[in-house]
């Protein structure tokens, strides 16, 4: 069954939404999610969302916080966007009826995040991106020129005269469609699922930077990976986000014998940028040959359980008390800095082919994402993505960045080898492309991925419609982008850091590298 509408929105989260209310109003709309609507990564979103709204904030301010986080690789004019529209956006949603926390006299409760300079995170306790989706869910539904495609994977996009035009998509049943539309906004979120451990849900495989690369668009920034310090670590435990804003309200990073050490590697302490606190982690557990501890207890117990409802219930499922426990962390990928290269309004190197939200590379996080950015930026950089989709298309003016092709690897090519599970990719991505890259792990990943991508290609026409293997494809095709451009950067920079190259190297590297994907 073919379909036909005049836009067309594959995701479902902050970003994807957001555009589609934008949208709806000049024609019709069509969202792909390819699993629960709520399944994206907007609704594992706990700490809430940044905006200058504080009697002792401004954009200027914000700007600031996010150039340091950034590590010298932030786009000036992408920070000035995302800093000025922000509240704008916020606000809107605050009008919609959003159920963020109120201090006494009505107005929103701002908390404060790591490498925040002031409380500018407003927050609905720890579930703050569940209730934006639920928020925006409820007005998407109301709309009759929005609609919503379940259970259906976009595989490929749809190329017409060098334009994208749409995409074949996949059913959970197995039987197959083509959506055609006249714009196309890929908001399919990050790519967190490429590594072993990771916050990320499970639908986070990055078949939109994937898809984008395969059609030929570019991608830029893909070795800025960052790694969430605080992710529950316990034996047998699932790995489970413990938010920022846990340390934003005073909790202390230990070690195994209780002991505060933050301020041994860093002057900001436990609430310096997370590319910082996570390198901060493995120093120490490598110190110590101990695990870390997350710590509340020196807190007013009833506080904490009552702000961090939805983690106190996960910890205690560990059988953990968030509260007085020591909760034992290590970190996992979070967030992808990088992704499909775009204008400030979305647009992509393709005609008629948009990108916003984590997916998207507008270059304003830098090297390092500040905390409480991701939803903002989803907001802001959808809305702005939705409008842009109703006017004629246009080449996009993508900023001054360099266009390489990939790195030489002097390892020899790998044997032809077999197709891989999602876990074999997984393993790989964590041991040599993680936390910590050096030159030699990062060419043995490389080997493999292509002899990977080359089997993976070779079965693509029999396994067509097989969604397992469509998630494989896509965690090798965005691995395989990762280890190269982790590779090309001889340098440490934000959520890169390689321990060949340890510092940063402000003449050769202080640029943005975009890519096209080539294969072996």
């Amino acid at each position: 069954m073919d379909v036909r509408g005049d836009f067309l929105v594959i995701g479902s989260g902050i970003a994807g939404l957001r555009a589609a209310l934008s949208l709806a109003g000049s024609g019709d709309v069509i969202v792909l999610t390819k699993a629960d609507p709520t399944e994206s990564s907007t609704g594992y979103a706990q700490g809430g969302i940044a905006a200058a709204l504080g009697p002792d904030d401004s954009p200027d301010l914000h700007a600031r916080d996010m150039v340091a986080a950034g590590d010298g690789l932030c786009d000036p004019d992408a920070v000035d966007v995302l800093v000025r529209e922000g509240p704008k956006y916020v606000v809107e949603l605050l009008a919609w009826g959003a159920g963020f926390d109120r201090e006494t006299d009505g107005s929103p409760a701002l908390a404060r995040e790591a490498a925040h300079s002031v409380r500018r995170v407003l927050h609905a306790r720890d579930a703050t991106g569940r209730e934006i989706g639920r928020l925006l869910w409820s007005r998407v539904a109301a709309n009759p020129r929005i609609r919503v495609l379940q259970d259906t994977l976009a595989v490929e996009l749809v190329l017409s005269g060098g334009a994208c035009a749409g995409a074949r998509c996949v059913s959970g049943s197995g039987g197959a469609t083509t959506v055609t539309a006249a714009r196309t906004l890929l908001a399919t979120g990050g790519a967190g699922q490429v590594f072993r451990d990771t916050t990320n849900p499970s639908i986070a495989t990055g078949d939109g930077i994937a898809m984008a690369s395969v059609a030929g668009a570019r991608v830029c920034d893909l070795e800025f990976i960052q790694f969430h310090p605080t992710v529950l670590s316990g034996e047998g435990a699932p790995r489970f986000l413990l938010s920022e804003a846990l340390r934003g309200e005073g909790g202390r990073l230990v070690n195994a014998t209780g002991e505060p050490f933050m301020t041994r590697y860093e002057p900001a302490g436990d609430l310096a940028s997370r590319d910082l606190v996570s390198r901060a982690i493995v120093r120490e557990i490598q110190k110590t040959g101990a695990p870390v501890y997350l710590s509340m207890a020196h807190l007013d117990h009833d506080f904490v359980r009552q702000r961090f409802p939805t983690i106190a219930q996960a910890c205690a499922q560990a059988g953990l008390d968030l509260a007085a426990d020591r909760i034992p962390v290590s970190p996992a990928a979070h967030y992808v800095m990088g992704g499909v290269e775009t204008d400030l309004d979305g647009r992509t190197s393709v005609d008629a082919l948009f990108a916003a939200g984590e997916v998207a590379c507008t270059g304003a996080h830098g090297a390092n994402r500040l905390a409480s950015n991701s939803l903002l930026e989803g907001l802001v950089f959808g809305a702005r993505a939705g409008e842009a989709m109703k006017q004629p298309v246009c080449a996009a003016r993508l900023r001054s960045a360099d266009v390489v092709s990939r790195p030489r690897v002097a390892a020899p090519r790998a044997a032809s080898i077999g197709l891989p599970s999602a876990d074999d990719v997984r393993g790989v991505m964590w041991r040599h492309c993680g936390l910590l890259r050096q030159r030699g792990g990062m060419e043995q990943a490389i080997v493999r991925l292509e002899a990977w991508d080359a089997a993976m290609r070779g079965a693509g026409a029999s396994k067509a419609m097989d969604q397992e293997f469509r998630r494989v494809s896509s965690i090798v095709t965005v691995g395989l982008l990762i280890a190269r451009a982790a590779l090309r950067r001889e340098e440490s920079r934000g959520g890169h850091f390689r321990t060949d190259f340890p510092d940063r190297d402000d003449i050769l590297w202080r640029r943005h590298v975009s890519d096209m994907l080539t294969r072996a």
